[in-house]
């Protein structure tokens, strides 16, 4: 009997701030602890802090993170920068993103993957418009996980009080956004207090470090695992050397240990499959099961997500590239019709009339804009009436597409509910969306009746 592989716990979490907040410093401050750094990473980060009379110590931690001229000349984060480093328990993806308002485009880039966001709070300013920016943003995408860091609390001489009213603050406005689990934790990064290690300097607080805390916390391909069905684009169509030739098959001596087979094979997106699965096939609809499985060129009894593998089907389904391979009886309808909620990140402005393509999971099919109803200010955390979308914007459109796809609510299933908007001449992502349903929910729907 093959044995189940496994990717291990992999954990993707992403850090966002307020500028000045000292962001790149917790995060230059957690690789340097989590020993995540090479030697002569170290020593170049000594000497330019050393070079430039940095007063606090051997580094400046914001070095080991902020890698752009730019950034390093401005003092702020622009980019995104994807980071990735290991302790005993877990693997981590951290995507670091930039602070300032006209970045929130780059922020929206590294949340929609993770499985949770740091947002830093500086002690003496407490929550501020750009933190509130920030929570709206991770409750739009509905982020499994968010940590409130309260940074720079050894500047308030770690004063219990004013973490006290800055735990307040954040959980009230992440009631109002309707963010369910959120963690807050006092910091500091320049010290290393609650980072790595819990601080003696902070006997008042109870929770577990930042690092404790990103190590137990569930991982959205667990909770896929549990509570998602399969779900499997089709990226290509395998028939290995184009099945058996002739000559190999009326030869059992050549032919020992090569099969005829056919396999779809994909990434899964989430769930899990296992050999003996009954499952369907979108668009044909067509109902099968599952014989076979192959991770990596080896068989196994189950695939999990976000694992890349492919399956052997019990019957010869009509599938390529673009189809959707899922649990029985979980189907979703095909739509051509999609509400949504655009994230813009382009420069060009969006709306009603432009032609674009759409990419769902494998699949790029044309689409229109039929209409723009409103944008989300991210002030007031209610929508005002817009006729476009600009670099930035949050704004709710309908899409019609010129084929069926399977789409589901984000809210119910993120893989199945996310997409790309794409120029059709040059190729540029245009927007990310999330499909919506009309159902009213608390939190981010703004009075209307449809839900973000």
């Amino acid at each position: 009997m093959p044995a189940t592989l496994s990717t291990g716990t992999l954990f993707r979490f992403a850090t966002a701030g307020s500028v000045d907040d000292g962001k790149s410093t917790l995060v230059g401050r957690l690789l340097h602890d989590s020993k995540a750094i090479l030697a002569d990473q170290l020593e170049q980060v000594a000497r330019t802090s050393a070079e430039r009379g940095f007063a606090h110590g051997e580094f400046d931690f914001a070095l080991l993170t902020d890698g752009l001229r730019a950034e390093r000349e401005q003092g702020i984060t622009i980019d995104v920068a994807y980071r990735y480093f290991a302790t005993a328990s877990r693997s981590f993806i951290l995507a670091d993103c930039p602070g300032h308002v006209q970045y929130t485009r780059n922020m929206v880039t590294g949340a929609t993957t993770a499985d949770a966001v740091v947002v830093l709070v500086d002690a003496r300013k407490g929550v501020v418009e750009q933190t509130v920016r920030h929570l709206a943003v991770v409750a739009l995408l509905r982020v499994p996980h968010v940590i409130v860091a309260v940074n720079k609390i050894d500047l308030t001489g770690f004063d219990a009080d004013t973490f006290a009213t800055v735990s307040s603050d954040a959980h009230r406005v992440a009631g109002e956004l309707g963010i369910e689990d959120l963690h807050v934790l006092p910091v500091s990064a320049l010290e290393g207090d609650n980072i790595v290690d819990r601080s003696p300097r902070t006997p008042w607080y109870a929770g577990p470090a930042l690092l404790e805390l990103l190590e137990t916390l569930p991982g959205a391909d667990e909770l896929d695992q549990e509570h998602e069905p399969l779900r499997l684009p089709v990226q290509l169509v395998l028939r290995p050397q184009g099945g058996l030739s002739p000559e190999l098959a009326a030869d059992p001596v050549a032919a020992e240990g090569l099969r005829d087979y056919r396999a779809v094979a994909g990434r899964i997106a989430s769930g899990t499959v296992r050999v003996g699965d009954r499952v369907e096939v979108f668009p044909s609809r067509v109902a099968t099961t599952v014989t076979g499985i192959r991770i990596a060129g080896e068989e196994a009894d189950e695939a999990v997500a976000p694992q890349s593998v492919s399956l052997e089907l019990a019957d010869d389904v009509d599938a390529a590239r673009g189809a959707l391979v899922v649990a029985a009886g979980t189907l979703p309808d095909g739509r051509r019709d999609i509400d949504a909620e655009l994230f813009q990140l382009d420069r060009r402005t969006l709306a009603p009339g432009a032609r674009v393509l759409l990419k769902h999971g494998t699949t790029t099919v044309q689409a229109l804009v039929a209409d723009v109803s409103s944008r989300y200010d991210l002030d007031t955390l209610t929508h005002e009436p817009a006729e476009a979308l600009a670099t930035n914007d949050i704004g709710r459109v309908r899409l019609r597409l010129a084929a069926d796809l399977p789409v589901e609510p984000y809210a119910d299933n993120r893989h199945g509910g996310s997409f790309l908007v794409i120029h059709p001449t040059d190729g540029a992502t245009l927007a990310a969306g999330i499909v919506r349903d009309r159902v009213a929910e608390a939190g981010l729907s703004g009075g209307t009746e449809w839900a973000i």
